[in-house]
């Protein structure tokens, strides 16, 4: 029985929290252009995200947002997230490891 028990607690241990299932839901809105988890697209001319410093991606976001930054569509995406998902895109990139 306390096998069961131990067994049991690691695999609710293991489950992914609200804000991670958040913060993969938001980013997979940028595979499209992005790659996968911010790997990349060979041959599509955008950059790479995974790995790149939270400030740096916040700032970028922010600028598309507010249209100091030049884009094609990068600002009216951009124009639809609020601040704080702008910080979990940028904190779940920024842990991806390059």
């Amino acid at each position: 029985m306390s096998t069961l028990l131990a067994c049991s607690a690691t695999i609710t241990y293991a489950q992914p929290t609200t804000s991670t299932l958040q913060q993969r839901s938001l980013a997979a809105t940028c595979a499209a252009c992005h790659g996968t988890d911010g790997r990349a697209v060979s041959g599509a001319g955008m950059m790479a995200l995974r790995g790149l410093d939270k400030t740096y991606l916040v700032t970028q976001l922010n600028a598309f947002r507010d249209g100091t930054r030049p884009a094609t569509v990068m600002q009216q995406i951009a124009k639809g997230y609020t601040p704080e998902q702008i910080e979990q895109l940028a904190a779940y990139f920024a842990a991806q490891t390059r």
